[in-house]
C-alpha cells in the first residue's frame, strides 16, 4: 500500500660484506708469505692467488644465500598478490544476488497482521534510525508505523536482512522509494526477476500516483509478473500482475548470479 500512515499522510635485499672477510685476506696473506718460497717450490699457488681464491669462495658461499632470500621475496610477493586476489573474489561471492534477494521475500510468505494490523516488518522499521527521518519529512510519529501500511517497509526490510539498503533504498511511502530509485538512475519499464516493481491500480504511469510495491520473481511473457508482495490482503504473499497496472521498476545492483 502507499506507506506513511494509515491515516493519509504522504623487497629488497642489501648484502653487506664485513670486515672480517678483509682480516681473513691479511691473515692469509701473512701465512703464505711466511711460506712463500716453499710453495713456489712445489707448484702451489702464490700469496696472491690464494687470497684471490679465498675471497672467490666467500663470494660462491653467499650467492646462493641470497638467490634463497630473492626468492622467498618473490614467493611472499606472489603469496600477497593471491592473498589479495583471494579476498576480493570472496568479497565479490559475498554480495547478494538478485536470487537471494528474491529467496528470502518468499520465505515471508505466509506472515500475515496480528489483530492491531502489525506484523515484524513495521515493529522493525520504526526502530531504524530511517523512521526518524521519513517521520520528519512525512508527519506523526515512530508509533504510527506499527499499523502502517507496510508494504514498501517489506521491501526495505528485505533490503536490511541481505546487506543491500544502499541498493533497495529504505523507505515506509510507496512514491518516496520509486524517487530514490529514479535519482539514483535506476528506474527504468523492464522486468527483471529481483526489481523492485510500483504500481497503481488505475494504469497511471505517474510516479506520484503509486499506491503499492514488491519484487518481481520473473516476467511471464505473456504480459503478467510474478511478484512477492508484503502487505497485499494483510499478508506476504505471491501475486500474478498485469504489467498494465506497472508504473516501472527499481533497479538494485545485485551480484551475477
Amino acid at each position: 500500500m502507499a506507506g506513511k500512515h494509515r491515516t493519509p499522510q504522504p623487497p629488497s635485499i642489501t648484502l653487506r660484506i664485513t670486515g672480517r672477510l678483509v682480516a681473513g685476506a691479511v691473515v692469509v696473506g701473512l701465512a703464505a708469505a711466511t711460506a712463500q718460497a716453499s710453495l713456489n717450490d712445489t707448484g702451489g699457488p702464490s700469496p696472491q692467488r690464494s687470497a684471490a681464491m679465498m675471497a672467490a669462495g666467500a663470494e660462491s658461499r653467499t650467492e646462493p644465500e641470497t638467490r634463497k632470500g630473492a626468492e622467498k621475496a618473490s614467493e611472499s610477493s606472489s603469496s600477497s598478490s593471491s592473498s589479495s586476489s583471494a579476498k576480493a573474489k570472496a568479497a565479490k561471492r559475498e554480495r547478494p544476488t538478485a536470487q537471494d534477494a528474491i529467496r528470502l521475500a518468499r520465505e515471508q510468505v505466509g506472515i500475515s497482521e496480528d489483530g492491531g494490523g502489525e506484523t515484524k516488518f513495521q515493529d522493525w522499521y520504526k526502530s531504524t534510525d530511517r523512521a526518524k527521518e521519513t517521520v520528519a519529512r512525512d508527519g506523526g510519529s515512530l508509533e504510527g508505523y506499527s499499523d502502517a501500511a507496510w508494504c514498501s517497509m517489506f521491501i526495505s526490510w528485505i533490503g536490511d536482512r541481505i546487506g543491500l539498503s544502499d541498493q533497495l533504498g529504505m523507505d515506509a511511502w510507496t512514491v518516496a522509494h520509486a524517487e530514490w530509485f529514479k535519482d539514483h538512475d535506476r528506474w527504468g519499464t523492464e522486468p527483471r526477476p529481483g526489481a523492485i516493481v510500483f504500481f497503481n491500480w488505475g494504469g497511471s504511469k505517474d510516479v506520484n500516483d503509486i499506491v503499492h510495491v514488491g519484487m518481481v520473481i520473473k516476467d511471464n511473457g505473456d504480459g503478467t509478473v510474478k511478484t512477492v508482495e508484503g502487505n497485499t490482503s494483510n499478508a506476504v504473499m505471491v501475486r500474478e500482475r498485469s504489467t498494465g497496472s506497472i508504473v516501472g521498476y527499481g533497479y538494485p545492483e545485485y551480484a551475477k548470479s
